[in-house]
């Protein structure tokens, strides 16, 4: 479920994964920490092509502002339990280390839109360990 636009700053608690649809389009994701005192995750996933670039000077521990679609899921783990996964569809990724800024916008277009399975990034980026609420 899309809720609304979301613009979030944190820090990169997992650094970003990229993997490639059929159409050789790169698909990152990565886990953002928002919480200032306590952790509070967020998954990223930047499904265009703009953003690879930005995506690969990311790791972690660098701080970010991201700005995109704010999506939660509920999902149901192994005991039956659900949980909610938060989300962002990145459209913009800024880079706020202390380095050079890069910023990348990405337009919705649909040649750079991407769609996948919801499955695709659910288990590998966030452990039930990991999610704080």
């Amino acid at each position: 479920m899309t809720l609304a636009k979301a613009v979030v700053t944190g820090t990169v608690y997992r650094a970003p994964e990229k993997r490639f649809t059929q159409n050789n389009v790169p698909v990152s994701a990565f886990v953002l920490n928002i919480g200032d005192r306590e952790e509070m995750l967020i998954r990223v996933v930047a499904k265009r092509a703009a953003l690879d670039e930005v995506v690969s000077g990311i790791s972690k521990s660098d701080r970010v502002l991201v700005e995109g679609r704010l999506q939660i899921t509920t999902v149901k783990n192994e005991s039956g339990a659900e949980r909610r996964i938060y989300e962002v569809d990145a459209n913009t990724i800024e880079s706020m280390g202390s380095g050079p800024s890069v910023t990348a916008n990405a337009s919705a277009s649909g040649d750079d839109i991407v769609k996948f399975s919801q499955e695709e990034f659910s288990d590998e980026l966030i452990g039930e360990d990991e999610i704080p609420f």
